[in-house]
This record gives structure tokens, sequence and C-alpha cells, in this order.
């Protein structure tokens, strides 16, 4: 008996309109002055990834060479000496956290969320904040190389806001900021300029909905990225699916400013959102894995398909929206982008690591990813490459969820090409340590300090500006066997600002910004009332799913009784192959517990032989392996344990809690 999945929302498709004004997103940056430290990095760990016979990969032009990075701190103030009101006795007050750098347009300053603690009794400089930082070495009228935007609006000017202010991204007009699910407005002045005070700046919120009538506080928003025209913004949206299990979908509209709303919540002036889309299709067959058309016994792996997760930003020129997609190959998160106009689709990272925070640069030629690549952090379960992503449809949410050990992130950056990962080429590392700068509390290479979303190019091109977190308990100390370290910033303060300058580039023209329509063809147009979407998943039963060159797949795919969702998948590989390089052989077969909305326990059994151009295997224990994690606390808990065997290199599962 075959069990389907829940019908998914409907889909209605609509012409795309053709735009006809070219924006600009922002001006040339007029030069970074000032020494810093220096990181010059070659190849990152030479892991082969890519094959003859990969599909868009064999013709890609050589990987680049290294080139020379400046890396230095850009200034923040101190830390207090603890929360308590009036311990911090900085004129400018302190802070406990700074996270989600953007540049303004003149490309002298960048804007980061900052949390202020420790300020006396009625001070200004309390809580979450948008903090402008002089990145050319300037200070303000203030004395200081940084003012708070934010610090001091009156209540008036800043009605029914909320969020913080997480993700900041200027607007090219210079007046205007994005921050959380807020919109920061300085009116005819620029956020920059002195005569921006508080009395003239306005805050206001930004609202999606949901409702037919219009009632209520609008959707629940997350991840908000602003689109290059400044007109449209995409965000993405968590649901809880059937099966309790966590599922997440991305939007695209268009932001309209109403003054007087008469509907909703906040009833105040606010920016909402309009023409909204879906980016989702819920047909079956629009799916990556799916049933095979006129052969309901076969499945099949389309890695061009559609499907766009955590929404992550938009290339420079604004033709593409930047996603974490479905795997193209098992357990191997990664970024993809796709043309809003054409929907064709382009795969932007290769490697077996994980990465999720990405920026384009302004000519979309490179971008800027934070990834756990060279920290060996997932290659236990991903380092084999070529596995068709057949087990995904259980594993994705968990083998997301274990590049992080909660506080301990894992993240760098790395620079990459518009062609991706491909041969030994893995990027390189912008704050790789050399003979001169070498791992150490507060190098710009300690791995203590981990990279914090999101990175963000400069307007012209010539440097990327990114936060740090140091690691801190429970990700160490305590019942953790790694150390906790001390931080040597200012105060002791856990969190930087970093500044690495490409001192071989000269200033570039940004691309110019490519009209969008408020509509997507491959999406589904959104209106306020429908259901959340669900994605579907091929019925229960046995298939054959055949290589590309050669071989074929047996997977078996089993419902829950209630037939809500997918919970047992089971795979027999015989000689298969995709790319005729690598050849698979073997079994594979995990069952999915859903112990909360956000946490996942797999039952992971594996016996994978892999020869060609790469021999290896990945198995687990005889009794497998059985891993518990949660979306959001990402604490590695495991009994049993996975072994991936590559060319003799062995790559293991972390520790319990590390």
């Amino acid at each position: 008996m075959q069990r389907s999945p829940v019908a998914g929302t409907r889909v209605r498709k609509r012409a795309l309109a053709l735009g006809v004004v070219v924006l600009m997103t922002s001006t040339l940056l007029q030069g970074i002055g000032g020494a810093g430290e220096s990181a010059q990095r070659t190849a990152a760990t030479a892991v082969e990834y890519s094959s003859p016979g990969t599909p868009g990969v064999r013709n890609y032009p050589p990987a680049p060479a290294p080139e020379r990075v400046d890396v230095r701190r850009l200034p923040l103030p101190p830390a207090p000496p603890s929360t308590d009101p009036g311990s911090c006795v900085v004129r400018t007050g302190c802070i406990t956290d700074s996270g989600g750098p953007g540049w303004t347009p003149d490309g002298r300053h960048v804007i980061v969320y900052v949390d202020y603690a420790g300020a006396p009794e009625g001070s200004v400089y309390t809580g979450e904040q948008m903090l402008i930082v002089k990145a050319d070495g300037s200070r303000f009228s203030n004395g200081e190389p940084w003012k708070c935007l934010t610090c001091g609006v009156p209540p008036e000017n800043r009605q029914g806001t909320g969020g913080g202010y997480s993700y900041v991204q200027p607007f090219a007009d210079g007046r205007r900021v994005l921050g959380g699910t807020n919109i920061v407005d300085c009116g005819r002045h620029r956020v920059v300029d002195e005569a921006c005070t508080p009395d003239r700046v306005r805050i206001h919120p930004i609202r999606w909905n949901v409702t037919p009538d219009g009632s209520g506080g609008g959707g629940s928003m997350r991840e908000l990225r602003l689109h290059p025209d400044n007109e449209h913004l995409g965000w993405s949206s968590v649901t809880v699916a059937p099966g309790n299990r966590f599922e997440q979908f991305s939007y695209l509209g268009r932001l309209v400013f109403n003054p007087a709303p008469e509907t909703g919540q906040p009833r105040v002036p606010r920016y909402e959102l309009t023409a909204v889309t879906l980016l989702f299709d819920a047909s079956p067959q629009a799916q990556p894995l799916r049933v095979k058309p006129g052969k309901p016994g076969e499945l099949e792996y389309d890695p061009r398909a559609r499907s766009v997760g955590e929404l992550r930003g938009f290339s420079s020129d604004g033709r593409e929206v930047i996603y974490v997609g479905y795997p193209e190959e098992s357990a191997n998160i990664d970024v993809f982008a796709a043309d809003l106009t054409t929907g064709k689709v382009r795969r932007l990272t290769r490697h077996p690591e994980y990465t999720d925070p990405v920026d384009a640069s302004p000519d979309d030629k490179w971008i800027v990813a934070e990834d756990t690549r060279g920290t060996d952090r997932q290659m236990f379960v991903a380092g084999m490459r070529a596995i068709p992503p057949v087990t995904d449809v259980l594993t994705t949410s968990a083998v997301s969820s274990i590049r992080n050990n909660h506080q301990r992130r894992f993240f760098q950056p790395y620079l990459i090409d518009r062609y991706g990962d491909r041969g030994s080429y893995n990027g390189q590392q912008l704050n790789a340590c050399t003979p001169r700068h070498k791992p150490g509390p507060g190098s710009i290479c300690d791995p203590n300090w981990n990279a914090s979303a999101d990175p963000a190019w400069s307007p012209n091109g010539t440097s990327v500006v990114y936060g740090q977190r140091l690691v801190k308990a429970p990700a160490c100390g305590g019942a953790n066997p790694l150390p906790c370290p001390e931080s040597t910033e200012p105060g002791g303060r856990m969190s930087r600002l970093m500044l690495a300058r490409l001192v071989e580039r000269r200033p570039q023209r940004p691309k110019p910004v490519v009209p969008i329509s408020d509509e997507v063809s491959w999406g589904t147009p959104y209106e306020a009332g429908d259901p959340a979407a669900v994605r579907p998943y091929p019925p229960e039963g046995t298939y054959t799913l055949r290589g590309r060159r050669s071989g074929s797949a047996t997977v078996e795919i089993s419902w829950n009784e209630a037939g809500t969702t997918v919970e047992t998948v089971a795979a027999r590989y015989t000689d298969y192959s995709d790319d005729g390089a690598h050849v698979l052989n073997g079994t594979e077969r995990v069952t999915r517990e859903n112990p909360t909305q956000t946490s996942s326990t797999l039952h992971w059994y594996s016996d994978l032989v892999q020869t060609g151009r790469t021999n290896g295997t990945k198995k687990t224990s005889p009794d497998g392996f059985h891993l518990t994690i949660d979306l959001f606390e990402t604490v590695f808990d495991a009994t049993g344990t996975m072994t991936t065997t590559l060319d003799g290199r062995t790559y293991r599962q972390p520790a319990n809690g590390t």
C-alpha cells in the first residue's frame, strides 16, 4: 500500500514582466587607510570534490592564484566590567556583543548591530542598537571612531518596532538602513552625517500581512535580505510541517511605505510587503527527488531543481536569489543561486564542509562564504562524494546542525571565485595564518574566534568586513574538555569587527542592477491567508534510481503510520555512478524521529564502499550511529559511530558536547 504526502499549496504561475529601469546599488569606495595585520592564503585543504564528468564543472577555468590580504580590526567600544548599571564609565557606552556588518554607500563606514550594557540608569547607551564605525581611520565629532545611530531616538519616532537590528544592510540612498524587521530612516540626511541626530531618526517596522482581513501582527520573518534594487525584500519563515517537522520557506515581496495603516498591528507608520511570492513550487515534479514521469517504479534526482530553503541574499546585479538548497550530494550542505527570471540554478559551493553566510562581490565574479572547511567538522558524514541525496529527505536538518557546537561556530571567511570549488581549489581563507601571524590568543587566525554572519563586500570590491565571536561556555569549560580562552579585546569583549583588504585589487564599479518583476514565474504567488506550504516527497514504495553513467540503486521509502511524513529511507547501491569517476556499492538506511519541532533523532546505518577516482568507505558501527541534535542549540550528542575513510585518511565524528 502506498501513502501519498499531504497535498501542498496550490500553484499559480503568472508571466514575468520586464523592467525598464537600471539602478545602481552604491558608490565607489574612496580608499581605506591604515596598515594592519596581513594574512596570505595558499590553497585550502586539498580535498578532491569534483572530477572530469561532473556536470557543469569540467569546462571551468583554472583556479585563481592566491591574493595578498591585509586584515585588521575595526574599532568598537569596550566591554563593560559587568552588566550592572553604572559599571561602564566610558562616555559613549560599552557593548557585550556585535555582529551583522554592512557597508554604507560611501565605502568609508560600516554599520553593525551592537548590544550595550553597564551604562548608568537613564543612559541612551543601552540595549540593542545600530553603531556606525569609521573604516578609514577618521573620527566623528564625539571624538570616537564610532557613533550610535539609534541610541536616544525618541519613543514617538520608533513606535511598533521590534526584532532588534540583526543583519544590518544600508540602502543605496545612504539615508536608510535595514536591521532585523525594522528600517531606520534619517530623512534627507545620510545616516553617517553629523546632522543625522536622534531627533531626526525614524524607525519603522516591517509588516507581512498573512490574514485575509489584514488583522493581527503579521507573519513571522527571519533572515531578511534587501534586494539590490532597494525596492524588494527577501526573507525566510519557519513552519511546522506534518509529522512535527521543522520546515522553512522563503519569500520575495515589494517594500511599500504606509504612513497611516487602517488595519493590522502595529498600527503606526510602517513598511508593508506587497506582491509577495513564495519561492517554491509545491508540485511533486518540481522537487529535486521525485518519481520519474511515466515510470512510477523509478526515482530521479534533478540537481538543478529550484529548492530554496533558507534565503541568504542576492547577486549584486539582482538577477539571482542565493539560498541554502537541497543537497546535490548526500549530506553536503551548499549554497545555490537561482535566476529570478529564468529559474536557472547554479551551485556556488561544492566542498563537503558546511557553508551558509555568503555575500557576492559587486561585479558578481566572487563570493565570500563563511564555511567550516579546513576544520573537518562535517567530513565524517559528508566527506564521501557523489552519493545521491536520497537519505537527505530525512537527514538535512540534523546534518546542517552539526556545523556548530552552540557558541563555537567553526566558521571562517573564504574567498571563492564565481566558478566555485573544483579540483583541489577550495578558495582562499581570508584570515589564514602566516609565518608572521601564528595561531595564538587574539591573533587574526586564532581558531577560537569564529566568524559570525554575514560577511559584506565593500562597494568597490576591494575589501570584505566580517564579524567574529570568541567561543564561550558551554562550548568550552565545565564539562566540555576544551578550555575557555580569555579575550584580548578591550574590556575583554567577546566580539570583534574585522576588515580584510584585498591589496592587489583596484576599485571597480558595481554592476548595474537588473530590474526585477513583482512576479517570479517559477514561484507561487502568495495571498494572505494561504495555508503553510508543504514539501511533497515520493510516496511509500520501492524504487530504482539509475546512475547517470552506470549502475543503479534500489531505494525503499517508508512513511509513518499516520501517513504524514517520511520515516525511513534505505538504499542499496550496485556499481552506481553519476560522473563515471566515483563508483558506489553498499547500503545505507536512515530512520528519523522528531522529539520536538526543532530537534531530530537519526538512526543511521551505513556500509558504503567507493572506488575509482577516490577509494574509500563510509561505515557506522554494528549497532548503528544514533544522533540527537537541535537545529538551534546545535550540541552534538550521539551513540555509536560513523567513520569515513578516503584514500587512507580517516574522518571521525566530534566528541559529544564539542
